[in-house]
C-alpha cells in the first residue's frame, strides 16, 4: 500500500508540477512570441492575463465537481484538455488564437490542481504521513516556480517557444496513459452540484483578478471591484439557501482551515510581490537577462525544497511555531532585499534567497496543512479549491500591490531611472516584508499549537471498512 501510495503521489506530483512550471516558463518567452507574431506594446500581456483569469475564477467549482462527479474522472478530463490546449498554444499564427488556447490551459490548470491535491489528501491519512506528503507537494511547487525561470530560456533559446508548450504534450499523455491504473476513483454523496453558486462566484473571481492585473498599467477602478463584492454578497446568500451549497458554510467554522486559508493568502502576496519586484530590479536596474536570474534563483529553491521536504517536523514542533518562523524568514528576507541599489552584492542577494527559500517553503506547506485539517473526505476537493482559490487571489494582489508601489515610488523621485527604480523597488520590497508581518499575526492567532488528529468518531473521514480514506483503497 505505501509503494503505491508514493506512486499516485509521483503522478499527481507530476501534474502538479506542469501547471506551476508553465507560470513562469512562459515569461521568459515572451519576447520570442512578440517578435514571432509581429506584436507590439502590452498585447502579448493577454497571454498571461487569460491565464490567470480562467485558472483564478474556476479552482473553486472545479473543485467541488471533482467531488461530485469523481476526482478521478475530472482529473483525467483536466489532464486531457492541458495536452490539447498546450498542442494548440504551439500552433497558434495569432495572438488572438494563442490567447483562447492559453485560457484553455487556465481552464485546465484549474481542474487539475484541486482534483489532484484532493487525491492525495484522500490517499495520506492526516497526520505526519499527509504532512511528509504535502511537504513532496509544497517542494515540488517551489521548484516549479522558479525552475521555469531558466527552463523557459532555455527551451527558448534551444528549441523555439512552442517547445514551451509542447513539452506538456508527451509528459500529459504519459500521466493519462498510468492514471488509470495508480488511481482509484472516488466522489462524495452529495444531492447535486451548485450551479447557481458557480455562476455567481467565477465571474466575481475573474472580475477581482482582472482588476487587480490591471491596476499596476491602469490604476484602480472602483466599478468592477464593486460589481464582484455585489455577486459575493449574493454568492453568499446562494449557499445560505441551497439544499447542496457550493461552499458549505459549515467548513468556515473552523479557526484552522480559515487561518491556513488567510496565511496562503498572505504568502501568496508576500512570495509574488517579492519576486515581481526582484525579477524587475534584476532585469532593468542591474541588467541581468531571465537565465541568469533562473541560476541565482536556484538558491531559493533549493532552500524552499528542502524546508518543504522536512515538514514531518510539523507533528514534533507544532504548526504554529513553524508557521510563524516561516514568515519571520519572509519577512527577514524581503528586508535584506531593502539594502539593493543600483549596484548589487551577489553574497547578499543568495542570503536573501536562501532565507526567503526557507521562509516560502515553511509557510506554504504549514499554510496548506492547516487549511485541509479536519476536511472529510466529501469535501476533500472543495477543500483543496479553496487553498489554491486563496493562494492565486494572494499573488495577484501582491503582484498589484508590489508595482504599483514601486511605480508610485520612482515616479514620486525622479531623476536618473535606475535611482529611481531602484528606490521604487526598495519601498516595494519592504511592502512585502508588510505582508510577512500580517502572516506572522495570523499564524500566531489562528493556528494550533499541533495539526489536529481526524475524528475516529466521524464516517466520513474513514474509508471502507472503518479504514482511513485512501484514494489507493482498492
Amino acid at each position: 500500500m505505501r509503494r503505491t501510495r508514493r506512486h499516485v503521489l509521483a503522478l499527481l506530483g507530476t501534474a502538479f508540477f506542469m501547471t506551476i512550471l508553465d507560470g513562469t516558463s512562459l515569461l521568459s518567452a515572451l519576447p520570442s512570441i512578440e517578435g514571432d507574431l509581429g506584436l507590439r506594446g502590452p498585447a502579448i500581456q493577454w497571454a498571461v492575463t487569460a491565464y490567470a483569469l480562467a485558472f483564478s475564477g474556476l479552482l473553486l467549482p472545479s473543485g467541488r465537481a471533482a467531488d461530485v462527479l469523481g476526482r478521478r474522472r475530472v482529473f483525467l478530463a483536466g489532464m486531457a484538455l492541458r495536452v490539447l490546449s498546450s498542442l494548440l498554444c504551439g500552433l497558434a499564427p495569432s495572438l488572438e488564437v494563442l490567447v483562447a488556447a492559453r485560457a484553455l490551459q487556465g481552464v485546465s490548470a484549474a481542474i487539475i490542481a484541486p482534483a489532484a491535491l484532493s487525491m492525495v489528501m484522500n490517499a495520506f491519512p492526516e497526520g505526519p504521513e499527509r504532512n511528509r506528503a504535502l511537504g513532496v507537494w509544497g517542494g515540488l511547487g517551489g521548484f516549479g516556480a522558479t525552475a521555469g525561470l531558466l527552463l523557459g530560456g532555455l527551451i527558448t533559446d534551444t528549441l523555439g517557444w512552442q517547445w514551451v508548450f509542447w513539452v506538456n504534450v508527451p509528459i500529459g499523455t504519459t500521466v493519462l496513459l498510468l492514471a488509470p491504473a495508480l488511481l482509484h476513483e472516488s466522489r462524495a454523496h452529495t444531492r447535486g452540484f451548485d450551479l447557481a453558486g458557480a455562476l455567481a462566484i467565477t465571474p466575481a473571481l475573474v472580475l477581482l483578478v482582472y482588476v487587480l492585473s490591471r491596476v499596476p498599467s491602469d490604476g484602480f477602478d472602483g466599478r468592477l471591484p464593486a460589481a464582484a463584492a455585489v455577486l459575493v454578497a449574493l454568492f453568499v446568500t446562494i449557499e445560505r439557501r441551497s439544499a447542496a451549497p457550493l461552499l458549505p458554510l459549515r467548513l468556515l467554522r473552523s479557526r484552522v482551515l480559515v487561518g491556513g486559508n488567510l496565511l496562503l493568502l498572505i504568502a501568496g502576496m508576500s512570495v509574488d510581490g517579492m519576486l515581481i519586484t526582484l525579477t524587475s530590479h534584476v532585469q532593468r536596474v542591474l541588467g541581468w537577462s531571465a537565465v541568469q536570474f533562473g541560476l541565482a534563483a536556484a538558491a531559493m529553491t533549493a532552500a524552499s525544497v528542502a524546508v518543504a521536504l522536512f515538514s514531518r517536523h510539523v507533528t514534533t514542533w507544532g504548526i504554529r511555531r513553524l508557521a510563524a518562523s516561516g514568515t519571520v524568514l519572509l519577512g527577514t528576507a524581503c528586508l535584506l532585499l531593502t539594502r539593493f541599489s543600483t549596484d548589487y552584492s551577489l553574497g547578499l542577494l543568495l542570503l536573501a534567497l536562501l532565507v526567503f527559500g526557507a521562509g516560502m517553503g515553511t509557510a506554504a506547506v504549514c499554510s496548506q496543512i492547516s487549511a485541509l485539517t479536519g476536511v472529510t473526505q466529501r469535501d476533500s476537493g472543495l477543500a483543496a479549491g479553496l487553498a489554491d482559490t486563496s493562494f492565486a487571489i494572494g499573488t495577484a494582489l501582491g503582484v498589484a500591490i508590489c508595482s504599483s508601489v514601486a511605480t508610485a515610488r520612482a515616479s514620486a523621485i525622479g531623476g536618473p531611472a535606475t535611482l529611481a527604480l531602484s528606490s521604487g523597488h526598495r519601498t516595494a520590497f519592504a511592502t512585502a516584508a508588510v505582508f510577512a508581518a500580517a502572516g506572522l499575526v495570523v499564524a500566531l492567532t489562528m493556528l494550533g499549537k499541533r495539526p489536529s488528529r481526524p475524528d475516529s468518531r466521524n464516517p466520513e473521514s474513514r474509508g471502507a471498512g472503518g479504514r482511513p480514506a485512501s484514494a489507493t483503497t482498492p
